[in-house]
């Protein structure tokens, strides 16, 4: 069985989708299509622009959906899932890949979440950092021992966690953490503190244009960050995808799950190869694959 995942953010790079855009008529057409959506020619930015432009919220996140998205939907009978799951941002990928959401109501909300996530970074100031090399008990355990807002956000794979949330919080913990020897306990490059209470103002935007929109029951399951289990009912897709944005991502736990219920291969479609390496770690000697 295959499962086929999808990269977050952080995984863009200038030049992201353009041959894709040049060499299949199908991709053109929905990279336009993108365009005229968004209100901006992000394939200008995707294919041309600089690694600043690709940064900003309201282009990265858009722009890794596109290049997944599209990627999957010119792959054929190559693209041939029997489970799908995508690493925060990537789960909307992963969920219009399955058929739960269409290309269009996918991209829709992918920018509204951008949007919003911007919105909430500048209400307050926050961030957040990988630490390496500790147990994921420890690190709940300083983390909850600290002033101010700080949680786990990320569980990407054993010794590696990305802790979440106030500036001054994420500093004080990166301190502690460092002395409890973590191998590494360094702030990220990101916009904000994301998969925290800190995305408490973006959680109720995104909530709103979520129950909008038209959700159907996906081809196959969709390994949801929040609980890392199968879901089918758009119900609990949707409740889940709000739930998201405060909560942390379970991608170990999701990872060990799709092998238990007999995930034999796992294909990373999208930019990067971050999902493979983090596979390799969780679950070693299980075949991994990209494409991009």
């Amino acid at each position: 069985m295959k499962a086929f995942v999808f990269p977050g953010q952080g995984a863009q790079f200038v030049g992201m989708g353009k041959d894709l855009y040049e060499s299949n008529p199908t991709a053109k057409e929905m990279f336009e299509k993108a365009n005229e959506i968004l209100g901006f020619r992000i394939t200008d930015l995707m294919f041309e622009g600089t690694d600043e432009d690709l940064r900003q919220t309201k282009v990265t996140q858009p722009a890794i959906f596109l290049h997944s998205v599209i990627l999957a939907k010119t792959m054929g009978e190559e693209f041939d899932p029997a489970m799908t799951a995508g690493h925060s941002l990537g789960e909307f990928s992963a969920l219009v890949a399955a058929g739960a959401l269409s290309f269009e109501d996918g991209l829709r909300l992918v920018s509204a979440r951008a949007q919003a996530m911007q919105k909430a970074c500048e209400i307050n100031p926050s961030t957040m950092a990988a630490v390496i090399a500790l147990p994921d008990e420890k690190v709940e355990e300083i983390c909850a021992g600290v002033d101010g807002t700080v949680v786990c956000a990320n569980y990407n794979c054993p010794g590696q966690l990305v802790i979440s949330g106030e500036t001054e919080a994420i500093a004080k913990a990166c301190e502690l953490l460092k002395a409890a020897g973590a191998k590494r306990a360094l702030p990220l490059k990101v916009g904000g503190g994301f998969h925290s209470p800190c995305m408490e103002p973006a959680r109720a935007e995104l909530a709103e244009a979520i129950e909008k929109t038209e959700f159907h029951t996906p081809a196959v399951p969709v390994y949801q960050n929040v609980d890392a289990k199968p879901h089918t009912d758009p119900a609990e897709i949707k409740a889940n995808l709000v739930a998201q944005l405060t909560a942390p991502v379970r991608w170990t736990q999701s990872v060990k799950n799709m092998v238990a219920d007999g995930a034999a291969e796992f294909i990373e479609v999208g930019p990067g190869k971050v999902l493979q390496g983090l596979v390799a770690k969780i679950a070693p000697g299980t075949p991994t694959a990209g494409r991009q």
